[in-house]
């Protein structure tokens, strides 16, 4: 049978037997049998002891490696039974391509639905398949050459009717090529009803009624049994096909139509020819469209989830080494450069957001991954190169570094970035997401060394004499890698990737050897120029490109490639690897098979080179990169890092690395981030040393508090860069006094400094020795009044926990804190400094008595005057803390001269706010309180205001000393001036209270007050109420303090009240003219009113009533022209 292709119908091949005529073949029989046939060549021959025949086997291979097309053109005549077994075999045989192409994610548990919800395991299209298949619902299955089709029964619901669907499937070379159902499913994945219909095929193929290509079957055909077929056919689907039908006939019956032109016809069931691509099923348009619609809801419903879900799909098709993966991660990426947002974000100068920027990221890695594929073509690089090429070019392609660089560039950039000859980020080329894959595109795996390293367990210089320059092995003979830390781990990525678990360990093995050789030279190095190095103080920073929050994640991928080998997760498969290492055997049911141990050192363990790989990359010195987005991943990538760690149960041999490195890094100078020579910019390690601090503790204190203490540094904070910081120039620009602008990250690295010395402080209670050490540090490396704070707290909890004695040291520990804490905010705002003070005052009272009296005795150190009265000495001086102290008579008196020593002095300094604090604090001795008051008359003239002066002047009536108050009252009355408008002034009761007291005390100093009154009121309505009062009968007159009443009623016509009731009477008819100047028609009412106070003022007067009438003519006159008002007054007044 010859086959060529032609461009219609597409994807089909003309299928023709040449040498045949119109005649059947006589004596052939139809088709038709079963897929089984005998018993030893099924699927399920493995139930038998019969070996397989050979048939089967080279059936089984052809099926696997070749197109039909290529074994029709080979050989002229193929066996029936041939054909029959290449069929059988072409179908795929393992579920888990089936699986892969019909949920998220093959591993089980909770998965999330493409529809964005998330759903249970039971709904997604492959565990339903399952079901669909064990509960009988499929049927009619028939397979005809490379296409199977059946029908599948959706049960009933309470919802939902039956439903059955028409599937059909084809394949070729063990993989699905095309799918369709009836069921109308819309998603990226295959749908439940192929997923049961394909698995049938699988697991059961012996019930499978197998036909060879339909187009072998019409050939078996003489011209009766063919016309026969096609109307019967056409009979039984005419509404279908019968157009067509006819179409067909006609362009058969003309003899210069196209499809005379060629030669054969097509057939879908015949398989492929030579030039189809052999892949997977992948509906292109829907994972176009799924994408689109999870960028459209910009991290809302789960999208990003979603997202992060189909990266993990292209993982495993690389993992699976399916052509799909770099397929379908050249669809979402051309989903992401379309997004809409992309423009936005450039044209406002916006930043995009966290997790956004994070999916970029997977896209550039997985692309780093695909280009360094081991087995992947010459073109097919090329081509990837071509597409990487146009979207880095795009001017929207978001930077490696984070956003467009438009976010804060002139503030990044007011500091020089980086050691001399390192160009600053305005000259840099701005580096693309896409950018490592661009460049790794010229990354090969041809180099020898780097073959055998990959390919050989037992690779070392005992084997090859070719180490020459001592590179290519260490002291012990193991090979070594040297290149480019994060590109040699991006190629362990993608072997692991590509599923290549094993070499991708042996690389990773080699590169941790070419770590810990590279850390003991560094070491060895600095010990030469230790003493230079320490006299300088200051180091350039060794590693420009820091290993954690690299885009490439070269310690977490190291790390994850050693741990999953040593928990045994990784399914092995042997590799063919170019330039030659033996067949390419992939087992069909992949089994791990732990490495031999030839791997590593005796008694090494994964898990173990793992730890100290971590611990290697964390610990090392890095400058801080520029940007907000690439400081927070750095931060994120050391938690993760962390995170990891911390799962790891460490055992005796853990606990062994991690001192050893500790102590490497400890001593590595410049190199270590924890050595003594620190560059300024370096990136703080205060949570990893928080790891090592909590895990060595049990074991190794005296190395735990090394390691805390010497990573509690904080350089880029002090006041000024060393003079002798070489590597950068001295003309720094600070936007904030004293902080680099460019670190973002600050308040977050502060926080974690203070977590770092909480948990010192924490574990050394009951440590005098320890505890100072700590102390010491957190004052000289914590520069922020907050923190303190928060460490002054956490001491004083710990210090005093319920279940145990109060830890005295730790206690002055957090007193010593907390007066730093007083000293740094004293003359600066900040919010929480009352609460701060309250809980200093509580620390020292828990100290003990000598705490409160040190505090009060240098309290100008430590609060403002205000502070100091009010809430220090009152607190200190009240009954609660007495009783809590259970002081004695003498010890009292001592802290109570204390406290008046401390009132008299901040009376002094502030007798505005502190007066009568002082005052309240002096009372129980006679000479203070004395002082005291004493301070508050000099400061009346000039210092104080009214309201402060009426305040002590109440407080002095309250006491029992009235002409005091009397006195201080007068004085107030001085600084008071009340307008004619001010009737609701709230020094009205002041002034009223004041008169009260005059009267009470007698006429002198009534006649001493008034004056003042005078002078200083000047509205009507207040005089008018203080005159009232003054002339109201004896029990009203002294009714505020019965001392001296002289029985008889004050006259009006004598001083000093004939004054204030001129004065009264002045202020009624000023007023009175005031308010006729702007007055409006809705106030009329209220004016009548006015005018009818102001005559019961001007009737105590003898001659009132004239006076009043006169003023009364004078209004109608000068406001003549307020006719509607003028009525009004006369209506009322005649």
């Amino acid at each position: 049978m010859m086959a060529e292709r032609v461009q219609q119908p597409p994807a089909k091949r003309l299928c023709c037997r040449p040498g045949f005529g119109a005649t059947c073949r006589q004596g052939q029989r139809a088709a038709g049998a079963l897929c089984g046939g005998s018993a030893a060549t099924q699927g399920e021959s493995s139930r038998t002891q019969s070996p397989e025949s050979l048939l089967d086997i080279a059936a089984r291979r052809v099926a696997e490696k070749w197109p039909f097309q290529r074994v029709e053109e080979r050989f002229e005549r193929i066996p029936e039974p041939v054909q029959r077994r290449i069929v059988y075999w072409s179908f795929p045989r393992s579920e888990r391509e089936i699986c892969m192409y019909s949920s998220f994610n093959t591993g089980g548990g909770e998965e999330v639905g493409s529809g964005g919800e998330s759903s249970d395991e039971t709904r997604l299209p492959f565990r339903r398949g399952i079901a669909l298949l064990e509960s009988g619902c499929v049927d009619n299955v028939l397979q005809v050459g490379f296409h199977l089709s059946g029908t599948v029964r959706e049960p009933a619901t309470s919802s939902e009717p039956e439903l059955l669907c028409n599937v059909s499937v084809s394949f070729d070379r063990c993989k699905i090529t095309s799918v369709t159902c009836s069921c109308g499913n819309k998603d990226i994945f295959y749908c439940a009803h192929v997923v049961a219909l394909s698995l049938y095929r699988v697991r059961k193929p012996e019930q499978v009624k197998l036909r060879l290509p339909i187009s072998e079957t019409l050939f078996q055909m003489n011209r009766d049994q063919l016309q026969k077929f096609v109307q019967y056919l056409i009979t039984v689907h005419h509404t279908d096909v019968l157009p067509t039908a006819q179409k067909l006939a006609d362009e058969i019956l003309s003899q210069n139509s196209e499809i005379n032109q060629v030669h054969g016809a097509p057939d879908p069931t015949a398989g492929a020819s030579v030039d189809d691509e052999n892949c997977w099923h992948l509906d292109e348009e829907q994972v176009q469209e799924q994408v689109k619609l999870f960028l459209s809801q910009g991290g809302y419903h789960g999208s990003g989830k979603q997202l992060n879900l189909l990266f993990s799909k292209v993982r495993e098709m690389l993992r699976m080494r399916d052509s799909n993966g770099a397929r379908m991660l050249t669809l979402i990426t051309e989903q992401f450069m379309g997004d809409p947002r992309l423009a936005l974000w450039r044209q406002q100068g916006t930043t995009m957001t966290d997790k956004y920027r994070q999916l970029w990221d997977e896209l550039g890695a997985l692309w780093m991954c695909i280009v360094l594929n081991p087995h992947c073509k010459p073109e097919q690089k090329s081509s990837w190169l071509r597409q990487l090429r146009r979207w880095n070019g795009v001017d929207v392609c978001p930077l490696e570094d984070g956003n467009h660089g438009s976010e804060l560039i002139n503030l990044t950039n007011a500091l020089p970035q980086g050691p001399p000859g390192n160009p600053d980020a305005l000259t840099r080329p701005h580096r693309t997401v896409f950018t490592r894959a661009i460049e790794a595109c010229d990354l090969h795996w041809q180099d020898p060394h780097l073959q055998h390293i990959i390919t050989e367990d037992h690779y070392n210089n005992y084997c090859y004499h070719d180490n020459l320059n001592g590179s290519l092995f260490d002291s012990r003979g193991w090979p070594l890698w040297h290149e480019n830390v994060p590109t040699a781990c991006a190629r362990v990525d993608a072997l692991r990737s590509h599923g290549y678990p094993r070499e991708a360990l042996r690389l990773a093995i080699a590169i941790v050897n070419t770590l810990r050789r590279q850390q003991q030279k560094q070491l060895e190095l600095f010990r030469g120029h230790r003493k230079e190095l320490l006299h300088r103080g200051v180091t350039s920073v060794t590693n420009l490109e820091g290993w954690v929050g690299h885009p490439l994640d070269p310690i977490g991928t190291l790390f994850a490639t050693l741990l999953e080998t040593g928990q045994g997760s990784d399914d092995g498969a042997t590799a063919d690897f170019p330039g030659s290492l033996g067949p390419c055997r992939r087992p069909e049911n992949p089994v791990y098979t732990p490495p031999p141990l030839p791997l590593l050192e005796e008694g090494e363990t994964f898990a173990a080179l793992a730890v100290e790989t971590a611990l290697m990359g964390l610990g090392q010195q890095r400058a801080m990169p520029d940007g907000l987005y690439a400081q927070e991943k750095v931060c994120r990538n050391e938690e993760q890092l962390l995170a990891k760690l911390q799962e790891v149960n460490l055992d005796e041999a853990l606990v062994k690395i991690l001192r050893k490195q500790a102590t490497l890094l400890l001593e590595a100078g410049p190199y270590s981030g924890l050595g003594e020579v620190l560059y300024r910019e370096s990136v703080p390690m205060h949570t990893f040393a928080k790891y090592l601090f909590t895990s060595l503790l049990p074991h190794d204190a005296e190395l735990a508090y090394n390691i805390a203490l010497r990573a509690m540094r904080l350089p880029v904070l002090e006041s000024t860069p060393p003079s002798t910081d070489l590597s950068r120039p001295q003309h720094i620009v600070s936007v904030v006094p004293n902080r680099y602008p460019r670190w973002f990250t600050l308040s977050h690295i502060e926080s974690q400094q203070c977590e770092l010395a909480s948990t010192m402080l924490t574990a050394a209670k009951g440590d005098a020795c320890k505890l100072h050490t700590v102390l010491e540090s957190i004052q000289k490396n914590i520069h922020s009044s907050s923190h303190i704070f928060k460490l002054a707290q956490d001491a004083f909890k710990i210090a005093t926990l319920m279940d145990s004695l109060p830890d005295l040291t730790l206690l002055k520990v957090s007193l010593e804190l907390g007066l730093q804490v007083m000293r740094l905010t004293l003359s600066t705002l900040n919010w929480r400094r009352r609460e701060m003070v309250r809980w200093l005052v509580t620390c020292a009272t828990e100290v003990g008595v000598f705490a409160l009296d040190n505090i009060m005795q240098n309290w100008f150190t430590l609060f403002t005057p205000t502070e100091a009265t009010s809430v220090v000495a009152s607190t200190i001086m009240s009954n609660s803390t007495i009783v809590r102290l259970h002081l004695d008579c003498n010890q009292q008196e001592k802290l109570a001269n204390s406290a008046r020593t401390l009132a008299l002095q901040c009376a002094m300094k502030d007798p505005q706010n502190c007066a009568l604090s002082a005052l309240t604090l002096c009372e129980k001795d006679h000479i203070a309180f004395e002082t005291a008051y004493q301070i508050v008359l000099d400061a009346a003239a000039t210092g104080m205001n009214y309201t402060q002066l009426f305040t002590i002047a109440r407080y002095m009536e309250h006491r029992g000393y009235p002409m005091r108050a009397y006195k201080l009252a007068t004085l107030a009355m001085t600084h008071l001036n009340l307008s004619y408008n001010q009737d609701t002034h709230p020094a009205i009761n002041d002034v009223l209270w004041a008169c009260a007291l005059s009267h009470s005390l007698g006429k002198n100093e009534l006649a001493a007050v008034i004056p003042l009154v005078v002078k200083s009121v000047k509205c009507a309505t207040v005089l008018s109420d203080i005159l009232r009062r003054c002339t109201l009968t004896t029990p009203g007159m002294v009714a505020l303090h019965s001392r001296r009443n002289s029985g008889k009623l004050m006259s009006l016509d004598k001083a000093p009240l004939r004054q204030l009731l001129d004065a009264t009477i002045g202020a009624y008819i000023n007023t009175t003219h005031s308010r006729l100047t702007h007055i409006s028609p809705r106030h009329y009412s209220e004016f009548i009113e006015f005018l009818s106070k102001a005559r019961e003022t001007f009737l105590m007067a003898h001659d009132g009533h004239i006076q009043f009438t006169q003023f009364i003519d004078n209004l109608k006159q000068i406001y003549k022209g307020k006719k509607k008002l003028m009525m009004l007054v006369r209506e009322r007044f005649g």
